[in-house]
């Protein structure tokens, strides 16, 4: 297939500056990495800027140098710029996607759309942190900004982002607290910035504050998450919007309600992968992004109409049953696409649950309890996948045996999956605070169980989550459990399986009770689109092969492990999931910098009693150049009450192995019908 990039797609003659400085009108400056396509002085080029706080210097240079220098070498300035008090910044960092994060945003793209090199169009690229502030300062519409990619993002802070999913607490914020925690009190280099190194330092470490403490004072869809949720006007953006995702992603359900919203010219990807950039993407198979990022930047910085908008809006991985297991380098599947969302092409099938499964037709009404033991939610794995080989949901049938399960009969033809499951209950509960987990998994005729899709819902949020309100013991409610978005393919002789739980941890944290939920037969459906006929002819233009530029110089002096372990204490009833991601020990050459990063969590708890539930999360940095030797080890843990979260944060500091700061923080705070 002929490359369908900008010009001539062979690489040219980079400049690469370490450390570009961008000066603010308050007097800070960020701190950038840029690469400068040879001659652009002479001839001004688009820029392409990524904007995070997960410092350029170390902690994201592996991830940052292969993608920035690619699209430098084919004829775009490209720049990761460290956040306002992240990297080498100046100033001080205090919480995600601050209105100060996005007006610094605003002044970078007009400096560095006013430079000699660039032609005045800039577009922004972001995984994750950087996908949410594409999309957060697109709505503000600087004039240089013509386009962004946000990848792993979300348009809504509540509703889908690691804090809280369907009105529960969910686990990835503890790890992820702790790991920004360690990451607002790391150092600027000595090499970069010079003897201010000690002063910048210590004055992040005194305006230290654990995130996941504020973060549990919001427990309901309130001011702290609208702010920063474009889903509140997708009509601000007016941008040209590429929209990526993964099904083992936590962030996809939001690509689709961006492209039902959005004005913008917009596309869609979502592929196999999880939280990743797809030419890295896991599981497989991995794509060319990168070449595809290119055709979005000669459209939308260079003006170029290469028909890049002419293709189908959405392409998407329709994937196939695989074998249950932690960790899979492929999914197999092929792509389907569709003019745009929802897809026309899908038709709405309807089952009712009954006694005797899932049927097609009317089915007698009639009550079945179920009440799950704490534990059940071993088989989700994570929230959001990483790529690491422990991430995936395995064998759903260690959670389907506790469970309250409804099955199709074996299918006698293929059915293709597109959209989100729908599941309409009618409940009842014992307790006026309860939440239910819905699994939709493909059951394979030897009976193993994979997990296709999945929705939890705390029941007090069952008319939004807004204003939460108590349920009443006893009384019966109509609600809603919508399912994440999913392609999937389920095989003839594969049955299709609902299974019900009051209770999935360590996903998401238990009610303050253990809970008996009465499910009404008959009144309850699960609503699926089905795709007609095979549709999904492969999009007009394919994806390639995956490309990158070269990888940075290192040298590992000790390789990393990612292990989950699951023990259960016979004597006491306790089970324990330990997850640890223990990452390369290595030695940067360019920089002479040695890095590493440990995060540890521990989630624990007994099967009978919620209120057991405790989770340790802990985060270590270490640098180290020559004599000079930094770390940051940063602690959470976090307990409950059936009436309050209690919550402990600690923050230690070393400097050449002897501590220099210490800090310790524990909080009270009411559950809010959590």
């Amino acid at each position: 297939m002929e490359s369908q990039i900008r010009g001539n797609p062979s690489p040219g003659a980079v400049e690469e500056v370490e450390t570009l400085w961008i000066p603010l009108s308050d007097g800070e400056r960020l701190a950038a990495r840029l690469w400068l396509p040879a001659g652009a002085e002479e001839r001004p080029v688009g820029a392409v800027l990524e904007y995070i706080p997960y410092r350029r210097r170390d902690l994201s240079r592996m991830r940052d140098e292969p993608m920035h220098r690619y699209f430098a070498e084919r004829g775009y300035a490209s720049l990761r710029i460290d956040l306002r008090g992240s990297g080498d910044s100046s100033g001080l960092l205090e919480d995600e996607y601050t209105r100060q994060e996005w007006e610094d945003g605003i002044e970078a793209i007009a400096w560095i759309a006013a430079r000699p090199w660039c032609n005045g169009s800039v577009g922004m690229i972001g995984l994750s942190w950087g996908g949410f502030t594409a999309l957060q300062i697109a709505a503000l519409r600087p004039p240089a900004l013509k386009a962004i990619i946000t990848v792993g993002s979300t348009d809504d802070r509540y509703r889908d982002d690691m804090h809280f999913t369907g009105g529960c607490l969910i686990d990835d914020q503890m790890e992820w607290g702790t790991g920004f925690l360690c990451y607002l009190g790391l150092p600027p280099d000595p090499e970069v910035v010079g003897d201010e190194w000690r002063r910048m330092w210590r004055s992040r470490l005194e305006h230290v504050r654990p995130p996941v403490h504020r973060w549990l004072r919001h427990q309901w869809r309130d001011a702290y998450w609208r702010h920063g949720s474009v889903g509140e006007d997708h009509g601000a953006i007016e941008a040209a919007v590429y929209a990526v995702g993964g099904w083992a992603d936590g962030y996809s359900n939001a690509v689709f309600r961006m492209m039902e919203r959005l004005a913008a010219p917009r596309r869609a990807t979502v592929g196999p992968w999880g939280h990743l950039y797809p030419h890295e993407g896991v599981p497989g198979p991995a794509v060319g992004f990168l070449q595809d990022a290119l055709r979005w930047w000669e459209r939308w910085l260079d003006g170029v109409h290469n028909g890049v908008m002419d293709e189908p809006a959405c392409r998407l991985w329709m994937q196939e049953w695989v074998r249950p297991a932690p960790f899979h380098a492929e999914r197999p599947g092929r792509w389907v696409v569709t003019e745009g969302w929802p897809a026309a092409d899908a038709e709405a099938v309807e089952f009712h649950l009954s006694r005797d499964g899932l049927v097609e037709g009317p089915a007698a009404e009639e009550r079945l309890p179920t009440s799950s033991p704490q534990t059940l939610g071993l088989a989700a794995g994570e929230w959001y996948g990483k790529g690491y080989p422990t991430g995936e949901p395995v064998d759903q049938r260690v959670d389907d045996a506790f469970s309250l399960c409804f099955d199709s009969a074996p299918l006698a033809e293929r059915f293709e999956l597109l959209g989100a499951p729908l599941v309409d209950l009618v409940v009842d509960s014992d307790r006026p605070v309860a939440l239910v987990a819905i699994r939709l998994n493909d059951v394979a005729p030897d009976g193993s169980s994979l997990r296709v899709s999945y929705g939890v819902l705390n029941l007090t949020h069952r008319e939004g989550h807004e204003s939460p309100a108590p349920l009443v013991p006893g009384e019966r409610y109509a609600v809603r459990v919508t399912l994440d978005d999913i392609a999937h393919a389920f095989a003839p002789g594969h049955r299709i399986r609902i299974a019900i739980s009051t209770s999935y941890w360590p996903l998401a944290w238990p009610a303050p009770e253990a809970v008996t939920l009465g499910v009404h037969c008959g009144a309850s459906t699960l609503t699926l689109p089905r795709l007609r006929g095979s549709s999904g002819a492969p999009p007009p233009a394919p994806f390639e092969a995956p490309e990158q530029a070269r990888a940075m110089n290192r040298e590992v002096h000790r390789r990393g492990r990612s292990t989950r372990t699951v023990v259960e204490d016979v004597a006491t009833g306790e089970t324990r999931v330990i997850e640890v991601r223990d990452l390369d020990d290595h030695h940067i050459s360019d920089i002479g910098l040695r890095f590493h990063e440990l995060s540890e969590i521990e989630h624990a708890i007994r099967r009978d009693d919620p209120l057991s539930a405790r989770c340790t999360a802990r985060r270590e940095f270490t640098l180290r150049r020559g004599d000079w030797e930094v770390r940051l080890d940063a602690r959470s843990t976090l307990t409950s009450t059936k009436d309050a979260f209690q919550i402990s944060s600690s923050c230690d500091a070393y400097e050449s192995g002897r501590r220099v700061f210490a800090r310790n923080w524990h909080d009270d705070m009411p559950r809010r019908l959590v």
